[in-house]
């Protein structure tokens, strides 16, 4: 996805990855109920576990301690697929013309053909490969059980300042961005740079005194913005957002989590997204910007390389019956590799467009 954004937008791509400690969930209620029987919420792993038992759901401190040891290993293999090779850029130019042999994906071979003759004419200009075989990664997650986060906080002998080192960039989610809350405060004190999820019941004022808060010196780079607004919504919640902070004149990332606000229950009762109201709430996102003179900065997905079938649509089509053939999320549901392929084939377009 990354090598065609990159071709798309021309400019260097940031990639990070929702990992390495996103074992936590912030939940809409506190309880649920099945057949008569009311429990505990599943609250991600690191808090209790998913079977709908009594044992399951109480929750477990030691599970802090195996959230950081898997984080540890997850981490290592991070490091050992983007340093080792497996990030070669001609290696994965390979995946997206594997992506392009699917005729339903016809519409993008001019992007593709196109990423294809740029490695050639790098290859015949001498270009450094082994130079390529190399990529930057870095972790985040949601800044949520503050227990966890604030055991693995340290202070820079040298300046005072405090990291917190469970990943590199924290953000603070949408149910727990309140401006007096601990999770604000906690992470206005952190040099980290941090995010903060903004819903569509997010009032200008109340983005301004957020920006205000987390980036009070103006630091370039210090704040992304992170707006989860659904399709119906974007294009009307979002642009007096944009013009309030930018009067603030602090600078801000923004970027369009299209994956969260856009959540539906299927008549199967799966929980799953439509993959078209996905990308027209990136599509909005682009529009409202380039209205406001404003840069769209990038993008939040939830995705994995397996062929699950979580996500409704795409050129695959799948259907409310086709959920059931791979469903395996425990939580949220995620674009497959197809699709997210797809998707970044469609916002490259949109910054052709651009």
């Amino acid at each position: 996805m990354a090598v065609i954004l990159t071709h798309g937008a021309s400019t260097p791509i940031v990639k990070m990855g929702r990992m390495a400690g996103q074992y936590a969930k912030p939940r809409s209620a506190d309880e649920e109920t099945r057949d008569g029987v009311t429990l505990p919420v599943y609250r991600g792993d690191m808090v209790n576990s998913f079977p709908f038992t009594e044992e399951s759901r109480v929750p477990d401190p030691e599970r802090l301690l195996d959230a950081y040891e898997i984080s540890t290993a997850t981490l290592n293999v991070v490091r050992a697929f983007t340093g080792g090779g497996y990030a070669d850029l001609r290696r994965v130019h390979e995946w997206n013309r594997g992506f392009m042999q699917n005729p339903a994906y016809a519409a993008y071979e001019r992007t593709a053909t196109e990423i294809d003759r740029a490695i050639r004419f790098m290859d015949a200009c001498g270009a450094d490969f082994d130079a390529l075989r190399t990529v930057e990664f870095f972790v985040s997650h949601e800044a949520l059980i503050l227990d966890y986060e604030r055991a693995l906080t340290r202070l820079d002998a040298r300046t005072g300042a405090a990291y917190g080192s469970s990943g590199h960039f924290l953000w603070i989610g949408e149910r727990t961005r309140q401006l007096d809350g601990a999770h604000v405060d906690f992470l206005s004190r952190l040099a980290n740079p941090i995010g903060v999820k903004l819903g569509p019941t997010t009032s200008p004022a109340d983005a301004v005194a957020l920006v205000e808060k987390l980036n009070p010196d103006a630091v370039p780079g210090r704040l992304t913005l992170i707006t989860r607004m659904g399709a119906g919504k974007i294009r009307t919640v979002l642009p007096a957002l944009v013009d309030a902070v930018t009067a603030t004149g602090i600078p801000v990332t923004w970027i369009s989590d299209a994956m969260h606000g856009n959540t539906i229950t299927s008549a199967s009762g799966y929980k799953t997204r439509r993959f078209e109201d996905v990308l027209d709430e990136v599509r909005g996102f682009f529009e409202v910007h380039r209205a406001a003179g404003t840069v769209p900065g990038g993008l939040h997905c939830e995705l994995t390389g397996d062929d699950v079938t979580e996500v409704l649509g795409g050129s695959e089509e799948i259907d409310d019956a086709g959920l059931a053939l791979r469903y395996e999320t425990l939580v949220d549901p995620r674009l497959n590799h197809q699709q997210s392929l797809e998707m970044a084939f469609q916002v490259a377009e949109m910054l052709r467009a651009g």
